[in-house]
């Protein structure tokens, strides 16, 4: 078996039905994008060092699976799907943002990414996720409302990114606060 097949040479691609769609439609732009912010998502969960971080990087990325496939499926081919994201999903998401805005409170004005690397990470996944988000809000106008869920989860996968990673920021923060306390009492004790 070899990884190219010669298909997609002149410029197209397969739906889950088997239809033949230009590799710029509308549907392949969108799923392409999910795939994008699957990478970014499996960058920022190797980087992270705390679990309930990662399980929730994780369950992100077993979800792209389900909505890629919601997305690379005709109108018809939907009723055939095993899993499709639903409102049980976007609860979920919503209980995981509110867990993390209590944990780590919500930041008083802009974010400048940057202070970690695995937030700085998940800043690059959300802002992914943000135009993932507006691929769906196009896609769902031409497919009159077929992806209302996709569209709010996705809105919700891009809050709860966020709040990650100013959470992460904000670990950073106090980690850097304690070192460098604790470096300033090392150096006084040495200088006495």
């Amino acid at each position: 078996m070899k990884i190219y097949t010669g298909r997609g040479d002149k410029g197209e691609s397969g739906l889950l039905s088997g239809e033949r769609v230009d590799k710029d439609d509308l549907r392949l732009k969108t799923y392409g994008t999910l795939d994008e912010l699957q990478s970014h998502l499996g960058v920022a969960r190797a980087l992270a060092r705390q679990e309930p971080v990662r399980s929730v990087i994780l369950a992100l990325q077993k979800d792209i699976f389900v909505a890629s496939s919601e997305l690379a499926s005709t109108p018809n081919g939907l009723a055939r799907l095993e899993n499709r994201i639903g409102k049980e999903d976007i609860v979920r998401l919503e209980k995981w943002i509110d867990e993390f805005t209590e944990l780590y409170g919500l930041p008083g004005s802009f974010v400048v990414p940057g202070r970690s690397t695995d937030s700085a990470v998940l800043h690059v996944a959300r802002a992914v996720c943000r135009r993932c988000e507006r691929l769906i809000v196009m896609l769902n106008r031409q497919e009159s409302g077929l992806y209302d869920d996709l569209l709010i989860y996705y809105n919700r996968v891009s809050d709860l990114l966020f709040v990650i990673a100013w959470g992460l920021e904000v670990r950073a923060a106090v980690t850097k606060v304690v070192r460098d306390l604790l470096t300033s009492v090392v150096e006084r004790g040495e200088n006495q």
